[in-house]
């Protein structure tokens, strides 16, 4: 029989830097090891899960002294739920380490010649910042490993003492790595108020009147998952998620929200009996308000139905856009291109520097919501069109609307598809603005860009503080025009 080989303990280790997705980063012999959890500075033990030739992979088992960076984490579920992972650092220092992830992706993996970084445009608002959280019930509730183990010496000095009852349900966010098992929140500092009292009373209703909430394994129950979105204008939405119609309790529950919450102007709710929590397919039922809110970019409306995409601080959108707008050097006379444009936010937001506005998304629902957003702001210019960008720009196409003067795309984390890449090669316009939410997968695909383009500007744009999630706007010219 094969010996256990337990995971070799890196004891008494300096950790130096951060590497990508905001792990930490140390040097043992020669050997990378990445640590989550870590600050700069920091002396610890690393416990290894994985160990290779020339890097290593681990978890912090303990401190030996803390770094000097360090600040103390502002919300109490900080290090158990996994939303905010960078609260014990400074923002000022966030800062820098985000530039600096910008930095290596683009050297390491771009490895085309590039302009100078700027420093990253930092957000005013740190806290109640997010315009859209999605709150999960369960019966399942995490026990961080502390309180457990606290709980299991109890029980062992005192085996007679009654067993703590089974909690019949938690409402918060989904445990890091259990997918079945949620945080319950007390105090979360996302959004602005009335978030949490909106999912304390939803969550306490359910508990009074016997309302089972959802068992993600067993997929059984009533309460799921509510999604709660605001505006920089005041205007709330509630979309409850439910796993089958009760509806005596539901209009009870929702008549106290409406007294006890009067910044709700819309409130929904979606009878989800799925096996997962997709909502593309579903269709919320608007029981109170019309059904969705408006947010004001400088001077343009927005529309935002229950499942709108719409980025999710409206403040430093407002930021990463006037970059965009900037880095398309637009003088009136362009044709602007709009791929995974979305709800038209972007294209909308260029369109009086414009001369016309193409926007082409895969979601149908979005490009509903872009049509009526363009309404919204009177814009005759503008044409938006659900499809795949590969097929529908086609030649016929370029000859109706006419061949781009800049292209703006803003793809998912994943990147844009070899074949989209391809495809802005062929349609060779002057410039492309490309915005991320992943540096790495920019960095590839501007590799396959340099083919014809040059990277000319390049701004980072942090929407997401404490955690390790970073935008970023490039600007391509064609490198014949330069």
């Amino acid at each position: 029989m094969r010996k256990f080989k337990p995971a070799p303990l890196l004891e008494k280790v300096l950790i130096e830097d951060y590497a990508a997705e905001g792990k930490a980063l140390a040097r043992v012999n020669g050997k990378v090891i990445f640590v989550e959890g870590a600050v700069p500075g920091d002396i610890v033990d690393i416990q290894l899960q994985k160990n290779k030739a020339d890097w290593g992979e681990g978890f912090v088992k303990h401190f030996h002294s803390y770094s000097d960076i360090r600040v103390t984490p502002f919300c109490s579920h900080f290090g158990v739920c996994g939303g905010c992972q960078w609260q014990m650092l400074p923002y000022e220092q966030q800062l820098v380490y985000k530039h600096k992830q910008v930095v290596d992706n683009l050297t390491r993996i771009a490895k085309v010649a590039l302009p100078p970084i700027p420093a990253i445009i930092g957000a005013a608002d740190t806290q109640g910042y997010r315009n859209k959280v999605e709150y999960t019930f369960a019966t399942e509730k995490f026990i961080p490993f502390g309180e457990f183990k606290a709980m299991k010496a109890a029980a062992e000095e005192n085996p007679n003492a009654p067993i703590p009852a089974k909690v019949p349900g938690v409402g918060g966010f989904h445990a890091r790595g259990f997918f079945e098992k949620v945080v319950e929140i007390d105090l979360c500092y996302l959004q602005s108020e009335p978030t949490n009292g909106l999912r304390k009373t939803v969550a306490e209703f359910a508990l009074a009147n016997d309302l089972p909430f959802y068992n993600i394994k067993m997929h059984t129950g009533w309460l799921r998952n509510m999604f709660i979105r605001n505006t920089t204008k005041g205007e709330w939405m509630v979309n409850l998620v439910l796993g089958y119609e009760a509806e005596e309790k539901r209009k009870a529950l929702f008549e106290i929200l409406l007294a006890r919450f009067p910044q709700i102007t819309t409130l929904l709710y979606t009878i989800n009996a799925k096996r997962n929590d997709s909502m593309q397919d579903l269709v919320p039922q608007v029981y109170s308000g019309n059904g969705y809110i408006t947010e004001q970019l400088e001077d343009f409306q927005f529309k935002i139905s229950p499942k709108s995409f719409f980025q999710t601080n409206s403040k430093q959108a407002e930021k990463l856009y006037q970059v965009t707008r900037d880095f398309a050097e637009l003088t009136g006379k362009e044709i602007v291109y709009d791929l995974y444009c979305g709800t038209g936010s972007i294209g909308i937001f260029c369109s009086k520097q414009a001369k016309k506005i193409i926007g082409v998304e895969m979601v149908e629902e979005a490009i509903e919501d872009a049509k009526e957003n363009a309404r919204m702001n009177h814009l005759t210019d503008t044409a938006f069109f659900a499809g795949d960008v590969i097929k529908i720009c086609d030649t016929d196409f370029f000859e109706t609307h006419g061949k781009p003067d800049v292209i703006i795309t803003d793809p998912p984390r994943a990147g844009m598809h070899e074949k989209l890449v391809h495809k802005l090669l062929a349609m060779e316009a002057p410039i492309i603005v490309y915005v991320s939410c992943n540096p790495a997968t920019q960095a590839r695909d501007l590799s396959l860009l340099n083919e014809k383009y040059t990277v000319t500007k390049i701004q980072p744009v942090d929407m997401f503080p404490h955690t390790l999630h970073i935008e970023n706007v490039v600007q391509l010219k064609r490198t014949d025009l330069l």
